[in-house]
């Protein structure tokens, strides 16, 4: 952890231990061809020359293997907070191929029976289409998605002592805290619909000190995804960016024109923050908080090309999700327990 490597994956075969006993003490090895049997599950042919040779391994006792599955538990006790969000376990009392199934579904991102649910973070500049992607995210996969902004809402509407808080700072026009922030989307993930669901962090966490809180706290993802454009397309995406207030239609001047009625062009708005200064401002800011959080989830991320088309782009993420190779991933890094 300290080190930067962490795991995409993280398996944990279960098997139970008196089970693991009874195929240590039965196990048998012919020390001529190196095979293995067991006398219950596999047994060795009947020939009493093979029959005469076969070796019980001296740590093969049942005493012996108790302390060794003790000593197994005791280890596994120890790292499992590291990697309690991640890890899937699989019974390991199946047929060898339903465990390598079970395996495979994991790694490709489906189902393995007993699969944490997704846990996404998805960032991206403004302008960069992460509001659309969100949305098919949260369509196809039916995670909970989560910006701290909603966050901080409902938990002002619910009137909670975390919300009170917030409620103080957001009135008097100041900045709230980042622990109170943290805090406030640590509860909404701990919520049952998000343990249930999975969910989709929208652009948090925005600074190193939010990522590591998010990494104290055993936070996790288990995908981050990146949009990556150009900051000359971000800054002409929102400058000819239009709105009309009637409707709250956005429309583009270049790349989706509003209609030719007069009357709605003359009710069109633009924004004051959809000027080319002010978005070279907060794209700048953007790169400084992605350049902070980076370090958290280098092993983890995937850049997508965020001037595709948006299907294309969905695509992307949703092959991403699922396991299937996509432009920018990173390779699969397991661990493997039992």
């Amino acid at each position: 952890e300290a080190a930067g490597i962490r795991p995409s994956h993280f398996i944990l075969l279960d098997v139970p231990d008196d089970i693991l006993v009874e195929r240590c003490v039965g196990r048998r090895t012919d020390p001529e061809t190196g095979k293995i049997y067991h006398l219950k599950y596999n047994p060795p042919p009947e020939d009493p020359e093979v029959q005469g040779r076969l070796v019980h391994r001296a740590d093969d006792t049942e005493e012996a293997m108790q302390k060794r599955i003790g000593a197994y538990h005791e280890n596994v006790r120890a790292i499992m907070p590291f990697y309690s969000n991640l890890h899937v376990k699989i019974d390991g009392t199946q047929e060898k191929k339903a465990i390598a199934g079970s395996i495979e579904s994991y790694l490709l991102g489906g189902s393995s029976g007993k699969g944490s649910p997704k846990r996404i973070i998805i960032a991206g500049p403004p302008a960069s289409g992460k509001g659309t992607q969100c949305e098919m995210i949260v369509e196809k996969f039916g995670v909970v998605h989560i910006s701290t902004g909603d966050a901080l809402r409902a938990e002002v509407a619910k009137g909670s002592e975390l919300g009170q808080q917030a409620k103080g700072f957001m009135e008097s026009g100041g900045l709230v805290p980042d622990e109170l922030i943290i805090n406030i989307v640590k509860e909404r993930l701990a919520e049952p619909d998000c343990q249930e669901r999975g969910w989709l962090l929208d652009g948090f966490p925005r600074t190193g000190v939010q990522a590591e809180a998010l990494e104290a706290a055993g936070i996790r993802p288990s995908h981050f995804i990146l949009l990556d454009v150009p900051d000359d397309i971000l800054v002409e995406r929102c400058v000819g960016r239009r709105t009309d207030p009637e409707t709250g239609k956005i429309y583009h001047l270049k790349y989706n024109p509003p209609p030719e009625d007069p009357e709605v062009q003359g009710r069109l708005v633009h924004r004051a923050d959809d000027t080319e200064e002010a978005m070279q401002k907060r794209i700048g800011a953007y790169h400084e908080n992605v350049r902070a959080i980076m370090p958290f989830y280098s092993n983890l991320h995937v850049k997508i090309d965020g001037t595709q088309e948006k299907k294309a782009i969905a695509g992307n993420i949703e092959d991403y999700l699922q396991g299937k190779p996509c432009p920018s991933k990173s390779p699969k890094r397991i661990i493997i327990a039992g």
